[in-house]
């Protein structure tokens, strides 16, 4: 499966922002997804995660009650709706896919395939 990952930018602290990942080449709805992301300097971290019908969801502690993560199968399309931005939250977000079990999926290593990334950054 392709992804696409789009909807990053430049932000002040507390706004908001969409990141949409559209999906192409298979069955998107075949494929649990998940959120990454990367700063400078640092690993890449898991973000959120959701499970192939949208049914289940999981977030790292310090995204909880600002991020959501969604999908729409029939668009082929899954979404990262952030809220509350902070210069913290500053990194290159990734999409990718998984097809295995272990869920939630936090380790980047079980994943199949990856997007090319968007940069949010956060302005303090």
């Amino acid at each position: 499966v392709q992804l696409q990952a789009s909807g990053g930018g430049l932000v002040q602290t507390g706004g908001s922002l969409r990141l949409s990942c559209a999906a192409s080449g298979r069955t998107f709805s075949n494929y649990g997804m998940g959120w990454f992301r990367q700063a400078p300097g640092k690993e890449r971290e898991f973000v959120a995660a959701i499970s192939w019908i949208g049914s289940s969801t999981y977030y790292l502690d310090s995204v909880k009650g600002r991020f959501t993560i969604s999908r729409d199968n029939a668009k082929n399309t899954l979404y990262l709706q952030m809220n509350g931005l902070k210069p913290e939250d500053t990194a290159v977000y990734y999409c990718a896919a998984v097809q295995g079990s272990s869920w939630p999926w936090v380790d980047p290593n079980l994943y199949d395939y990856w997007g090319q990334g968007t940069l949010v950054t956060v302005s303090s």
